[in-house]
């Protein structure tokens, strides 16, 4: 079983804590300010995207080739179809 635990920074970054059998990264995400809403999920809570987006990564790669510190915008350079799907499956939790 994976755990994801996204905790909001006083730095206006998130720390990511995922453990996974029997291992465990951190990870810093900081998310660009609109990105969202670009994503139309404004109404979403940062954490919840991060967590998701964290979900969408182990589901394409192990944790510990997911970047130890990035923007959430930088995903779609490496998986072209997250802005869509992120966005899909936020809007569809509703």
């Amino acid at each position: 079983m994976t755990e994801i635990v996204v905790v909001a920074q006083p730095n206006g970054t998130f720390r990511v804590d995922v453990r996974s059998d029997g291992s465990a990264t951190t990870h810093v995400v900081s998310v660009p300010a609109g990105y969202l809403a670009a994503l139309g999920c404004d109404d979403v809570p940062t954490e919840q995207l991060i967590h998701a987006s964290f979900l969408f990564l182990l589901e394409r790669e192990p944790p510990n080739s997911i970047l130890r510190r990035f923007r959430l915008d930088q995903i779609a350079d490496y998986f072209p179809d997250y802005p869509s799907t992120i966005g899909q499956r936020l809007r569809s939790r509703d």
